[in-house]
């Protein structure tokens, strides 16, 4: 059998699933660290609830996935999780789930593993969203979850530093209402609503647009250019403010 014959026959069983996002449909990859419970807290001992030095690799990891040729509008990440939406006209890989679920999946996790020392790994999803109404309430979505495990971490770990087991701390809270948890803490000195903004509702990435100032070499004269370049966001507004500025990011798409 000749190659190009046997690769014809072959090349069906590697194809034959293959599904792609339709056109016109927004996509958002979902991406979640595997492991990371035990990665955070047993190897490499963060500090709990929350670490800078961990924020800080996460958004590391968020800023190369919206290098990737993705034509990547804005990335999100809040514990070891990252939302990345595209541009809703990408074709990137074809718009094809299989390669963008493996590719962006294996970009993060050696992006991490670098900054971490140590191996790590992340899986990857597509969501596909087919409005914008659809897209702001993701990451409204993904906000409010990060705001919701913010709360009960400073509750779950300020009990377990007054000696409690890991089961005592989980089930104190265990349908505690979110005033009685503000209350718990603000008790022990923890006013909730001044901790970082970053800890609360995650961290924002996004394309801004920077004056340049230059000179002509030719001639001397000044010049100002614009350039477009990537932004952290630690103080991500909440509610429909944070839905105005993700409506905004899509009327005026990278």
């Amino acid at each position: 059998m000749q190659f190009d014959e046997l690769d014809q026959r072959m090349r069906v069983f590697e194809t034959a699933h293959d599904h792609c996002v339709l056109p016109g449909v927004h996509i958002v990859l979902r991406l979640d660290g595997r492991g990371f419970t035990r990665f955070t807290k047993d190897v490499m001992a963060f500090e709990r609830p929350f670490d800078e030095r961990f924020r800080d690799v996460m958004v590391q990891v968020v800023e190369h996935l919206m290098q990737a040729d993705l034509r990547a509008v804005y990335g999100y990440t809040q514990s070891d999780e990252i939302s990345l939406l595209l541009h809703r006209d990408s074709d990137a890989f074809g718009r094809k789930e299989r390669k963008l679920n493996s590719v962006m999946a294996g970009e993060a996790s050696g992006v991490a593993s670098l900054a971490f020392g140590r191996p790590v790994a992340f899986d990857c999803r597509v969501c596909q969203l087919p409005d914008q109404d659809l897209v702001v309430d993701y990451f409204r979505w993904r906000q409010e979850d990060a705001h919701r495990n913010a709360l009960n971490a400073h509750c779950y770990w300020g009990r377990r530093a007054e000696g409690a087991s890991p089961e005592q701390a989980h089930d104190e809270f265990a349908g505690a209402s979110i005033a009685a948890k503000n209350e718990w803490l603000f008790q022990r000195g923890v006013n909730y609503d001044a901790l970082p903004a970053w800890q609360k509702r995650g961290v924002g990435v996004l394309w801004r647009d920077f004056e340049v100032v230059g000179r002509d070499p030719r001639t001397g004269v000044a010049t100002t250019t614009s350039r477009r370049r990537l932004h952290r966001e630690t103080e991500l507004p909440r509610g429909d403010d944070y839905a105005a500025l993700l409506r905004g990011l899509l009327a005026d798409p990278a």
